[in-house]
C-alpha cells in the first residue's frame, strides 16, 4: 500500500512539473477571486488606531512570457480596501467601518525560477470608485456611500505590490503584499484623515492558454 501511495505521488509530481514546464513559457489569461486583508498607514488627524478589515478581490489577469523564466503579468481587479476603528465621543463609544472600493492595474514583473513558482513584483495603478463609511454608537447608526467628482481626493494612487503565485495544472493560488506610495488626499485640502493604504491578498485563479 505504501509502495503504490509512493508511485501514485510520483507520478502526480512529474505530471504536473511536466505541465508546467510545457505551458510556463506560453501566452495565458485568467480570471481570479478572493480577498484583501487591508488597513492604512501614515495616518495623520484620527484619535484612534485603526484596525484591519476584509474586502473582496477579483478580476482578471494576463500571462506575458518573454521566455521560459520571465514575463510580464498585468491584472485588473476590482479590489476593497479600507479599516476599522473604535474610539469615543461625548461620553459614548463608537465604531466605524471604511471601505474604500478601488480598480487596482498592477504592472507585475515575473519571475518562473521552477515551474510551479512563479514571483511577481512591480508598480500599481488605482482609481477610487467609492468610498462606503458606517458608524454606529449607541446613540445612532450612520450609513454614508460617497462617489468621489472632486480633486480634495486623491482617486489616481501609485503604489507597489509583490506576492507569489502557486500553479497546479489550470489552477493558481495568488499571494500578494501592497501598499500605497501616494496618500489619500490629493491637494491637501480635504478635511478627510491623510492616509496610505495597505492590504494582504489571497486569491485562487483558473488559467486559460
Amino acid at each position: 500500500m505504501k509502495k503504490l501511495f509512493l508511485m501514485t505521488a510520483i507520478i502526480a509530481v512529474v505530471t504536473v512539473q511536466t505541465y508546467a514546464q510545457q505551458t510556463r513559457d506560453e501566452f495565458s489569461f485568467g480570471l481570479k477571486i478572493g480577498s484583501n486583508y487591508a488597513n492604512v498607514y501614515d495616518s495623520q488627524g484620527e484619535k484612534f488606531t485603526a484596525d484591519g478589515k476584509f474586502g473582496l478581490a477579483a478580476g482578471v489577469f494576463l500571462s506575458l512570457p518573454l521566455g521560459k523564466f520571465i514575463g510580464i503579468q498585468p491584472e485588473i481587479l476590482y479590489s476593497e480596501k479600507g479599516f476599522t476603528g473604535s474610539g469615543a465621543f461625548l461620553g459614548s463609544n463608537y465604531n466605524v467601518t471604511r471601505t474604500t472600493t478601488y480598480i487596482d492595474v498592477p504592472l507585475l514583473f515575473a519571475i518562473k525560477p521552477i515551474s510551479f513558482l512563479t514571483i511577481l513584483a512591480g508598480p500599481q495603478y488605482s482609481f477610487l470608485i467609492k468610498q462606503n463609511n458606517n458608524f454606529s454608537s449607541s446613540l445612532a447608526t450612520v450609513d454614508q456611500q460617497k462617489i468621489f467628482d472632486n480633486d480634495n481626493i486623491r482617486k489616481n494612487v501609485l503604489g507597489l505590490t509583490g506576492g507569489v503565485d502557486i500553479n497546479f495544472s489550470s489552477f493558481v493560488i495568488g499571494a500578494r503584499a501592497g501598499w500605497d506610495v501616494q496618500n489619500n488626499n490629493g491637494d491637501g485640502t480635504s478635511t478627510t484623515p491623510r492616509y496610505k493604504n495597505a492590504w494582504y491578498q489571497a486569491t485562487i485563479g483558473f488559467r486559460f492558454y
